[in-house]
């Protein structure tokens, strides 16, 4: 008999809980799209302006060199090795990178540090 009562009970709090849930919803969804509205659009993120969206030269040059790279055409050699470092880490090959876009890293590496000023 106690079962009985406490599957009653159960049952009317979930009813109830449910019921409440139900009320609040459109102005939990109210809520989510003035939020949605309110974030960027992702063409206007910040972290995609800072990637370079041109393709690649016939000849590696200065400046697409240190394109690749993301440090100054006129960057000593040390700051070249940082910056090659942590540009190979997340595109190489054996890490699911593209091995043309391994080999373009390690030519802006080489270019920038054969003619590093």
């Amino acid at each position: 008999m106690n079962g009985v009562i406490l599957a009653g009970l159960g049952l009317a709090v979930v009813g109830f809980g449910a019921r409440y849930a139900l009320r609040q919803l459109p102005n939990a969804t109210k809520t989510f799209n003035e939020a949605m509205k309110n974030l960027p659009k992702f063409e206007e993120s910040a972290a995609n302006a800072k990637y370079y969206k041109g393709g690649f030269d016939q000849k590696m040059n200065r400046r697409e060199a240190a394109l690749i790279l993301g440090v100054s055409p006129s960057a000593n050699k040390t700051k070249v090795k940082d910056a090659f470092k942590k540009v190979m880490s997340v595109n190489h090959p054996d890490r699911g990178g593209s091995p043309y876009l391994a080999s373009k890293i390690n030519e802006a590496k080489d270019f920038l540090e054969k003619h590093s000023r």
